[in-house]
């Protein structure tokens, strides 16, 4: 991946349906030798576009991260969780808590009863650690890509 593959990137993480005839001005290429870029990194899957939704936009009002420690195996939580609507996502790790997920309510009240009354009581779920943010959507799926 050389600079201008990367210049791409930072492009379509900014707007991920940007024209070629718009990307390739910006990034020093035609559109067409954009678009020949663009499709090189696809088909090496080094790229993938996707569409992402915005929880807070969709009606959600309280979101967190929660920090959980499991006994036993941590996927069989996080498969739990994985077929909740409110999870935006899990992820295991290695580090102090066995896995994070975050979700999304319609507000303080409704987080609260989500961790209490449905993520407490999965079998396997020893502590929860919440890192809630209310009202502001602070998400930027943006990554350095140099």
């Amino acid at each position: 991946m050389d600079e201008i593959d990367r210049a791409i990137l930072r492009e379509l993480q900014t707007d991920g349906r940007i024209a070629y005839a718009d990307l390739g001005p910006k990034v020093g290429l035609s559109a067409s030798a954009a678009r020949q870029r663009l499709q090189r990194l696809l088909d090496s899957r080094a790229v993938q576009v996707v569409g992402v939704t915005d929880p807070m936009a969709m009606g959600g009002q309280a979101m967190a991260l929660l920090g959980i420690r499991a006994d036993g195996d941590p996927r069989t939580v996080a498969d739990a969780l994985a077929e909740r609507p409110e999870v935006v996502y899990s992820v295991l790790t290695s580090g102090g808590f066995d896995l994070f997920a975050e979700v999304v309510a319609p507000g303080p009240k409704a987080l609260l009863d989500f961790v209490n009354d449905v993520v407490r009581p999965i079998d396997g779920v020893r502590e929860i650690e919440s890192f809630p943010y209310f009202g502001i959507h602070t998400h930027r799926f943006l990554w350095d890509v140099g």
